[in-house]
């Protein structure tokens, strides 16, 4: 078991991969180092904030392009009127939150 980052481009030093996403406003880039995962090893996405979803579905994709499987994605807050998590579910995601604010 170990933590493997997933950043915004540029802020991961070493060799990585990287994997496009849409924004409300345009596009942007998540990147992950390429030997962080082995084929077959199974992995929980966690992270703060579910929104639209976007940044969440290039985490996968990129868990994805080395071979490993996504078990389910974990959130601290969901903003349900975003539709981040009807996206994740789309994709056949167990979605997780601990608490969900309306009307952000």
């Amino acid at each position: 078991m170990g933590f493997v980052p997933i950043r915004k481009k540029g802020k991961l030093p070493g060799q990585t991969i990287s994997q496009a996403y849409k924004l409300e406003y345009g596009e942007a880039i998540m990147e992950m180092h390429e030997d962080a995962l082995q084929p077959g090893e199974r992995v929980l996405i966690v992270d703060d904030l579910l929104a639209t979803g976007g940044t969440c579905e290039a985490g996968i994709r990129l868990v994805e392009r080395l071979g490993a499987e996504v078990i389910g994605c974990a959130f601290v807050v969901d903003l349900p009127e975003l539709g981040g998590r009807k996206l994740l579910e789309r994709l056949g995601m167990d979605v997780h939150v601990l608490c969900e604010f309306e009307g952000a």
